[in-house]
């Protein structure tokens, strides 16, 4: 079977839950430091790795409870060449830290009892540049050579599909899409948008999505918007074209406040958890081909409760 088509009938057969804002709750929540906004490197010591244990076993057992599917989505948004030069990590590294991100999550989905042959698990690659900015800007072929070898790990692990989180230009999309496409490994595209509901260059979401299919056959197995509040992109979402039903998950910030405000801002906002969780849930309703919902900045385990039908 086509493997983007077997995560798809997955992901009908029931609603599924991600996690939620995996840097800002051990940042801020639990006190630790993550240079760079970087979690990866908690793989590398037993301690780490019982605080991701906890954290992602947190969020299946919400899933579990309610009768959801959970995507396991590795903590490897930094964990590439541009961001592992800074912090130290050779390629080599970086390859052995991918595969055992996926390793890790597919020993945790395998300690979720009964549900666990429902669950996904997803490598997880962020922007070259900062997500909240469009900087280090490439070419789709720059991005396909940038980006093939964390995608390569992922697959050589035995992922059965690779999220790219808080791209903010369809270029970098096309690149990885591109990527994925040689290792036939479903791929989802993550945009994030600003308060305006566009992308930070500037690029209408519409735009951004239909560019990227138009460029890549729709190979992506559906799309996504992360790191922003709903309040931000509702409005995109309210007619009725074909490139909605492209949309496939929501992970979303608990704040209203712009990108430019959570980059200067010294505590965390975690709004209303109850009141995010009813908003996605409410543009689920709307929109069924929404299968996946979760959080982002700011987000834990009490907002993405509020995100299943029963909590």
């Amino acid at each position: 079977m086509n493997r983007t088509k077997e995560v798809m009938e997955k992901l009908a057969a029931r609603p599924y839950l991600t996690d939620g804002g995996l840097e800002t709750e051990l940042i801020f929540l639990q006190g630790m430091e993550l240079p760079h906004f970087a979690s990866f490197p908690l793989l590398e010591t037993e301690s780490g790795r019982a605080v991701l244990e906890k954290y992602f076993m947190g969020f299946a057992d919400i899933a579990g409870q309610a009768g959801y599917g959970f995507v396991f989505e590795s903590p490897t948004w930094r964990a590439h060449p541009a961001w592992g030069e800074i912090m130290g990590y050779d390629a080599k590294a970086l390859d052995r830290l991918n595969q055992q991100a996926i390793h890790f999550l597919a020993c945790l989905r395998g300690n979720c009892g009964g549900t666990a042959a429902g669950h996904l698990v997803s490598g997880c690659i962020g922007p070259r540049g900062d997500g909240y900015v469009a900087d280090h800007l490439m070419t789709a072929q720059q991005s396909k050579d940038y980006h093939r070898a964390q995608i390569i790990s992922f697959a050589q692990a035995g992922a059965d599909m690779t999220s790219a989180m808080t791209l903010n230009y369809p270029d970098e999309a096309i690149g990885i899409v591109s990527a994925c496409q040689e290792v036939d490994l479903p791929v989802v595209i993550s945009f994030t948008v600003e308060t305006d509901g566009c992308l930070p260059n500037g690029t209408l979401l519409r735009d951004a999505i239909e560019t990227v299919d138009l460029a890549t056959g729709s190979s992506p197995a559906y799309y996504m918007i992360n790191c922003a509040h709903p309040d931000h992109f509702n409005d995109a979402l309210t007619t009725e074209q074909p490139w909605l039903e492209r949309i496939g998950g929501l992970r979303a910030n608990a704040s209203r406040m712009s990108h430019a405000q959570l980059d200067n801002a010294e505590a965390l906002d975690d709004g209303d958890p109850a009141e995010l969780g009813a908003q996605l849930l409410a543009l689920q309703r709307r929109m069924p081909h929404i299968r996946v919902l979760g959080g982002c900045c700011g987000t834990d385990h009490r907002h993405v409760s509020h995100m299943c039908e029963v909590h």
